[in-house]
């Protein structure tokens, strides 16, 4: 069971959570057992669909990749908390968690951390650019504060494509723009913004939709970076985190 405590979730210990406040959501909804257990790849991929109509090769790539943290060979199941570990799918600058370096508590929402990040959402309407800003905000911030600061080869595709997935799946996919208040929703409560009138994509959401906004998303980092890539700041990787490496 969940608990609201001063506005924010907590969870009993029968419970598994994980960085992502979508799949996060799907839980809480009953889109996924609420207990984030023993989740296998129909689970998933069927929660995926009828909650935010992601085609089932796309969320298949989604669910192998967090398959590859559970720590047992040959397995066909995860629980939410196993997409905890850093540098897999987890990654430093999270856009609602804190740095692996500072906590280990990578599956709760930080109101600090995500208020950084709606700083750069002046309007009630995200432009792509703004949320380029946000995410580039907080690498800013990780990178400068971080000593450990990293974003790996795992790490910053997911970092993008936390970015991506909240206007794909929550917003217009043309226009590249989505409503702030059911981001900020999705986040803090963790939980889909029925209640503030969001309905599922009517058409169906597939990699190529996520690849395009991603690529929207690095476009408009570089181009508030004027072409000035920030820096790995660990000893064996001096890869600039622009363009691919994003």
């Amino acid at each position: 069971m969940c608990f609201g405590i001063q506005g924010r979730l907590t969870y009993t210990s029968e419970t598994a959570r994980s960085p992502c406040p979508l799949l996060n959501a799907l839980a809480n909804h009953g889109y996924l057992p609420h207990g984030g257990r023993d989740l296998d790849r129909d689970t998933v991929l069927g929660a995926l669909e009828d909650a935010v109509n992601l085609d089932r090769p796309l969320s298949d790539f989604f669910f192998q990749a967090a398959l590859s943290t559970v720590p047992l060979p040959n397995a066909t199941e995860l629980s939410l908390h196993h997409l905890n570990q850093h540098n897999a799918i987890e990654h430093d600058a999270s856009l609602s968690r804190p740095d692996a370096f500072f906590s280990s508590h990578q599956d709760v929402f930080d109101p600090s951390i995500f208020a950084e990040t709606r700083a750069h959402w002046p309007d009630p309407v995200i432009s792509v650019r703004q949320a380029a800003a946000a995410r580039l905000g907080r690498v800013q911030t990780s990178n400068r504060t971080n000593p450990a600061f990293e974003l790996n080869r795992a790490g910053a595709p997911a970092s993008v494509a936390e970015t991506a997935v909240y206007i794909v799946a929550f917003g217009d996919v043309e226009a590249g723009t989505v409503r702030r208040e059911y981001v900020e929703y999705l986040f803090e409560n963790e939980r889909l913004p029925f209640d503030l009138g969001w309905q599922k994509s009517k058409f169906v959401l597939t990699q190529k939709h996520l690849e395009a906004m991603s690529g929207r998303v690095v476009a408009e980092t570089d181009s508030l970076l004027n072409g000035v890539g920030i820096r790995d700041a660990t000893t064996d990787s001096q890869s600039p985190i622009a363009g691919d490496e994003l």
